[in-house]
């Protein structure tokens, strides 16, 4: 996943080159971005915040997030309906 802090509204962006795109509107300071994706995330996915953890890269752009709880299939459905 590559997330892109200080967008104007938090979005799935979509895929490019097979890595999942989210922008979010927090700023990439004191983990405000990270706490924000989670949040974002977990509304679009229908889980609780504990479901998410960030398993690779809390200081970075590109991360990758670990999801109990539901399938891969489930996930793309949710993220990137129709």
């Amino acid at each position: 996943m590559r997330v892109h802090p200080n967008a104007p509204r938090n979005e799935v962006a979509g895929f490019a080159a097979g890595v999942l795109r989210v922008r979010v509107a927090a700023p990439p300071v004191k983990d405000k971005a990270n706490k924000e994706l989670v949040a974002f995330l977990s509304q679009i996915l229908g889980v609780s915040k504990g479901a998410l953890t960030i398993i690779k890269g809390r200081a970075s752009k590109n991360k990758v997030i670990a999801i109990d709880g539901l399938s891969q299939e489930q996930i793309m459905k949710r993220l990137l309906p129709g």
